[in-house]
């Protein structure tokens, strides 16, 4: 079976490893993305390369968009040279991007009335080396038979895709799976601080707790950065603060408290006016390290 050819619309942090996984297993990807460094690693990749979004779509089954904020997304789409001035049936767009659930269902209805084609919201987790190595783990929210159609894809790029539900479920599964990220990003950062004051070796932690209760992906991947201060970027604080912002205001809409989520919220809002955007999220660990809670 041939695969699908692709319109690639975002080839930066998490999109570039994913442009290169699909390259290598010899799918057509036609690139588009507004930072031409960024666009030339991705033709290095194997993709060609498309002058806009709307290019993009030129000869594409699939469109894909991977992008760092709402407004992005909202160019790439409906901008004078977006995929929606492009894009007709049967293409299918499929955006990985963290959005807001009613911005996603609201550009799900608009794409349909504008070029007569589907949007699936498909936001994943897992960072750039899941992207790279198709072990992303991906929540989608769409019609059942759009969903069929993507299948294949999803089995190279992801180890586990959901379909939640109708357009906007796989957003809201992401606000969830956000919440607890969030959260759990800051009990790693004060379990290093109280580790390392007790005097005990505390990158040992993840070795001592395997198999018990605490145990899991953020403390054998995320804690050891935060006690080596490795703060190179797999996941920008800029952007969890951001999602813990849409996960705020969701939870606001919907009636539900969540002091925890506010916590977590607050110190990502104090690392980002200290100057830490455009470090990892596990940078949150400098509050701590600093003393400046």
């Amino acid at each position: 079976m041939d695969k699908q050819r692709i319109g690639y619309v975002g080839v930066g942090l998490m999109g570039l490893p994913m442009v290169k996984r699909l390259c290598a297993l010899g799918y057509t990807v036609r690139a588009f993305d507004i930072v031409p460094k960024q666009l030339e690693l991705a033709r290095e990749a194997g993709a060609s390369e498309a002058r806009s979004p709307a290019d993009a779509v030129q000869g594409a089954d699939l469109v894909l968009l991977n992008l760092p904020t709402p407004a992005a997304v909202e160019a790439a789409v409906f901008g004078a040279d977006g995929v929606a001035t492009a894009m007709q049936p049967p293409q299918l767009l499929i955006d990985f991007s963290t959005i807001k659930v009613e911005q996603g269902q609201a550009h799900a209805q608009r794409l349909r009335a504008q070029a007569s084609c589907a949007w699936i919201d498909a936001p994943v987790s897992g960072g750039p080396p899941a992207s790279g190595s198709g072990t992303l783990t991906v929540m989608a929210g769409g019609d059942a038979s759009d969903i069929q159609r993507i299948q294949p894809l999803m089995a190279d790029v992801s180890a586990r895709f959901t379909h939640m539900g109708p357009v906007g479920a796989g957003l809201a599964a992401k606000m969830l799976n956000q919440l607890i990220v969030g959260c759990i990003h800051v009990v790693m950062a004060e379990a290093a601080s109280m580790a390392e004051a007790a005097g005990i070796d505390a990158a040992r932690l993840p070795e001592c707790l395997a198999g018990g209760h605490a145990d899991g992906t953020l403390l054998q991947r995320l804690y050891p950065r935060m006690v080596a201060r490795e703060f190179a970027p797999q996941g920008y604080a800029r952007q969890l603060r951001k999602d813990l912002e849409m996960v705020n205001d969701y939870a606001a809409a919907l009636g539900t408290p969540v002091p925890m989520m506010g916590q977590a919220l607050a110190l990502y809002r104090r690392l980002i006016e200290a100057g830490h955007s455009e470090l990892d999220t596990s940078a949150v660990f400098k509050l701590y390290e600093q003393r400046s809670i």
